[in-house]
């Protein structure tokens, strides 16, 4: 076919390009007088692959109603929980990009910053992180504000708040509750936020001050120094039932984020804590979620070792979270635990 074309006049290199073959493949061809294409792929099918029956259980588990909106980084630990495994999670993608299932949902990339002053957590109430977004509200051009604080260890929502103002006054009262509703020693917390008025009003530091908690700031115009209060507006907002419109009302907004909270809080598995929802973590429960995940995979590797080529995954809990990490700089987890800057050195 290729010496047909070329001898009509076609060029070489696009006559192979028409067939998906380099030059180079078809003058290595001729010189063995081969004819036709040599590649002959893979001469067997691997003796650990999935069967045919547990790709399409595999497919049809991915596209069921539960797990329809969940990635596989999310559905296979959930499977682990219940003593269920079918496969790895590269498997499921790998499967289901076969089957045309997955789809990127963004091609942004996330600007390197260097870091403020870093800060470290081993617990829960140690790291807050807050900030506040817009809600369209019921009234064309204004809009409700979302107060939301994360404990940055847990990743658990511990205080939110649907205001229709941007208020120093209500962040303090808001983050006083938080603090008395889950028996916080604010003398070992900080909370970290952006730059914004009333994250540094008069009203909230002497909020800070009366109970002896180290307040943090972004740098100015630099929204990645608080990259889990945005990461955790990113999801909300991108939540299929995320409303289109803008709320009717603000007790409509109110009931609204009560529910993703609770999802949030409760269903939710977080990527970032081995895929275990933050009110596990936060409550201690996480180290038997994982334990019985570990089991499951050591079982399902003794009923298939052939599947196995190393260890299985590993299922140990994040011990510590870093908020702006340095490379070369004093850490300053003595901070944390014994405050020994004062406020006026924070910034």
């Amino acid at each position: 076919m290729i010496r047909e074309a070329v001898g009509a006049g076609a060029r070489l290199w696009k006559a192979c390009e028409v067939l998906e073959i380099t030059v180079r493949t078809y003058q290595r061809w001729g010189k063995s007088c081969t004819e036709g294409d040599a590649r002959h792929g893979p001469r067997g099918t691997p003796a650990n692959s999935l069967s045919t029956e547990e790709r399409a259980e595999l497919v049809a588990i991915a596209t069921s109603e539960r797990f329809r909106e969940l990635a596989p980084s999310q559905i296979v630990p959930i499977l682990a929980e219940e003593g269920v495994y079918l496969a790895s999670e590269s498997s499921f993608y790998r499967v289901l990009r076969r089957e045309k299932l997955l789809a990127h949902r963004s091609r942004s990339r996330p600007a390197a910053h260097h870091r403020p002053m870093e800060y470290v957590a081993k617990g829960p109430n140690e790291l807050w992180s807050w900030d506040i977004t817009y809600l369209r509200g019921p009234v064309r051009g204004q809009f409700l504000y979302l107060y939301l604080v994360v404990d940055i260890w847990s990743r658990m929502i511990v205080a939110w708040e649907v205001a229709e103002e941007e208020s120093g006054e209500i962040a303090s009262q808001m983050i006083a509750r938080a603090c008395l509703e889950h028996g916080v020693d604010s003398n070992r917390l900080v909370i970290h936020s952006d730059n914004g008025s009333p994250m540094k009003g008069a009203t909230l530091l002497a909020t800070f001050q009366l109970l002896g908690i180290m307040p943090s700031f972004s740098r100015p115009r630099v929204s990645d120094d608080n990259p889990y209060s945005e990461a955790l507006f990113r999801t909300l907002k991108y939540r299929p039932e995320y409303p289109g419109q803008a709320f009717a009302s603000l007790t409509a907004a109110r009931e609204w984020v009560q529910r993703f909270v609770r999802w949030y809080n409760n269903d939710h598995r977080h990527s970032g804590i081995k895929f275990v929802s933050p009110a596990a973590r936060h409550e201690g429960r996480e180290a038997q979620i994982l334990c019985t995940r570990k089991n499951t995979y050591e079982q399902a590797r003794r009923r298939h070792p052939s599947r196995w080529s190393k260890g299985t995954r590993n299922w140990s809990a994040v011990q510590q979270v870093v908020l702006n990490p340095q490379r070369g700089n004093e850490r300053v987890r003595e901070q944390i635990s014994a405050h020994g800057a004062s406020f006026d050195q924070v910034g």
